[in-house]
């Protein structure tokens, strides 16, 4: 079995992108209250600041910072996706694929991450956060995608409602 390597640093930020396996469901969208108490659970036991995050049809991307003394968000992802799973199997009626392991085949197994180096670097991975909706065809401004902390950054006084509409973004240097 390979061994990946990830890039930890205590107390910093990532970018995730997190995917079904089934990259045809609705999943997410369709049972984000599920998601979203989920994340709260973790957080508690567990705590991050989500700088950013937009969910997906069938992915999630989010900016997470970790506190100062924690490197350990495989653990975050890890029971955030378990949590998820275990929910949506029993509210389901329909059986999802097991692999090997007998365990539940929503989820793609890994997760790209990527360590944020700086500010610009934090800016360009929310921005990517917040654009995707557009960049799928899900929406044709970024105001009209619900589940995403765009409307967080717009409250805040941070983006302009119409963020997006006019400003181009440098997709290229960030990633799923």
């Amino acid at each position: 079995m390979p061994s990946y390597k990830r890039f930890r640093v205590s107390g910093g930020s990532y970018f995730f992108t997190v995917n079904l396996k089934n990259r045809n469901q609705n999943l997410l969208v369709e049972n984000i209250d599920v998601l979203r108490e989920v994340v709260r659970n973790v957080r508690s036991r567990y705590p991050f600041k989500i700088d950013a995050c937009v969910i997906l049809p069938d992915h999630f991307h989010c900016v997470w910072t970790l506190p100062e003394g924690d490197s350990d968000f495989s653990l975050r992802l890890r029971l955030l996706k378990t949590a998820f799973s275990k929910t949506i199997l029993k509210n389901q009626s329909n059986s999802f694929i097991r692999n090997g392991r007998k365990e539940a085949g929503i989820w793609q197994r890994r997760f790209w991450e990527h360590k944020i180096r700086n500010q610009s670097d934090f800016n360009a991975h929310v921005d990517y956060v917040h654009i995707n909706p557009v960049k799928h065809g899900l929406v044709s401004r970024v105001k009209d995608w619900p589940c995403s902390t765009f409307h967080r950054y717009v409250e805040e006084g941070v983006l302009p409602i119409d963020w997006g509409g006019d400003i181009e973004i440098d997709i290229g240097a960030t990633g799923e």
